[in-house]
């Protein structure tokens, strides 16, 4: 059944397409996957997920493999069409969230009924911010620097900052990308590791609706308002 322009299971074949075409970008250009890999640079593991459709990466992974294939442009206009696709994805599912919160009101942990984490949104990255994102995706410092296409030391720079230091805006932009990119799970435990980080000191988090920690700055992107439950 079709629902906000999103057929089930949509997004998992179109990043399979996706990872076609990158396989067949690379066998043209008469790469390897270790070859690719070591030109982008990022582990061979990494580009084999990809192909698969086993992996959701980064526009900066995309950029530069379309570069060393000789794509033109065309890789990173299939990756921004499947980013649109997960977009929208997320935009019916926190509908759907909305739709429930105004026929039944909110919990009273103000929490959504699957707690998805699908709006968030981060105000200002930093140190702590960072490190939350890290350990909600599951990664090490290497395979966090693998998917995002920066260096280890970038990454342990980011994370050894003070909670009140933000991150240049490039690099809050990569970091905006990856959470847009995680799935649901990975973004639910994104905004417990960040509330339990933040709590007691300045600077804080809520989910989707949830109550705001003081001095936060992860927030919910959109924030309905508590539905009137007739008596």
């Amino acid at each position: 059944m079709r629902a906000g322009g999103v057929k089930p299971g949509q997004v998992a074949e179109a990043r399979k397409d996706l990872g076609r075409q990158l396989a067949a970008w690379r066998d043209a250009a008469g790469l390897t996957q270790v070859q690719l890999a070591r030109r982008i640079p990022y582990s061979r593991s990494t580009v084999a997920n990809v192909e698969v459709g086993r992996h959701s990466i980064t526009r900066a992974f995309w950029r530069c493999a379309d570069r060393e294939v000789g794509a033109a442009g065309a890789l990173l206009a299939a990756f921004e069409e499947v980013d649109r696709l997960v977009q929208r994805q997320r935009e019916r599912v926190l509908g759907r969230q909305v739709r429930e919160r105004a026929g039944y009101g909110l919990p009273e942990s103000g929490q959504a009924p699957d707690g998805c984490g699908c709006g968030l949104t981060v105000a200002r990255w930093a140190g702590r911010e960072t490190q939350a994102l890290r350990e909600a995706l599951r990664m090490s410092v290497r395979a966090f620097a693998e998917h995002l296409g920066v260096t280890t030391s970038t990454v342990s720079e980011w994370e050894s900052r003070a909670a009140a230091a933000p991150l240049r805006l490039a690099s809050q932009a990569v970091l905006d990308q990856a959470l847009k990119l995680a799935d649901a799970d990975a973004r639910t435990r994104f905004a417990v590791l960040a509330a339990s980080a933040a709590h007691g000191a300045s600077g804080g988090v809520t989910g989707d609706g949830g109550s705001v920690r003081r001095g936060s700055v992860v927030a919910p992107s959109r924030r309905p308002e508590r539905a009137r439950v007739a008596s």
